[in-house]
């Protein structure tokens, strides 16, 4: 069979799918944490109404993780193994890339545990955990970019340009309307709402956007034994 055959897979497509909208909802959930937070916080919407729609934005964002993950794992392509899901860099197929994606499941699972035991783990030890979804975004972001045999395509570079532009704006919000002190926070806040973009852009560049290298890409793991 062809590489294009196999990796047109109804379980492909699947895993695609829900890796796209898992990225799409976190983006969300990312955004709404962060522009809600702090002084910046609207007026006219209560913190409970936006706690429960962050909330919500959060399950959403693990079902389709789930369904993500588990489709990758099942497709037969690549014969992923269980174990790289919560495993970085295991994984034959594009190690780096996909170790990406599992760090950022493996935080996000981190939150959804201690979330369960909040109450027993108390609030700034929660919080602390809880700022781990924002870590987990531009390595769910770059994991994407790197392993998505789509990611020429011009729908799918318009998805993760309004998620990039939609986290970046939601950062120099919040530095814009957040009052004095805390300068250390905000240069780190800063400093990353640069460097993304420009990392992400150069790595595009450099990377899938050249011709072949998603097929470059796939020979490597047909040739390695990863994929059949």
């Amino acid at each position: 069979m062809t590489v294009l055959a196999l990796t047109g897979s109804p379980l492909w497509y699947a895993g695609r799918a829900g890796g796209t909208m898992s990225l799409v909802l976190l983006t969300a959930t990312v955004v709404l944490g962060i522009a809600s937070g702090g002084r910046s916080a609207p007026r006219r919407i209560g913190r409970f109404e936006l706690g429960l729609l962050h909330r919500d934005l959060s399950l959403l964002t693990l079902v389709f993780l789930v369904v993500h993950v588990v489709t990758m794992v099942l497709d037969p392509f690549v014969h992923l193994g269980w174990a790289v899901t919560v495993v970085p860099f295991g994984a034959s197929y594009r190690p780096l890339w996909l170790g990406l994606g599992t760090i950022a499941f493996d935080l996000l699972l981190a939150v959804l545990v201690t979330s369960a035991v909040r109450v027993r783990l108390g609030v700034r030890r929660w919080k602390a955990v809880h700022h781990l979804a924002y870590a987990a975004w531009p390595f769910a972001l770059f994991h994407g970019v790197a392993t998505g045999t789509d990611t020429r395509g011009p729908v799918q570079l318009w998805i993760y340009a309004v998620c990039l532009a939609a986290v970046v704006s939601a950062v120099w919000w919040r530095l814009a309307k957040a009052g004095p002190g805390r300068v250390p926070g905000r240069l780190v806040g800063a400093a990353a709402a640069t460097a993304v973009p420009v990392a992400l852009t150069a790595f595009l560049a450099a990377g899938p956007l050249q011709p072949g290298w998603a097929h470059r890409a796939a020979a490597a793991a047909l040739l390695s034994g990863g994929g059949r």
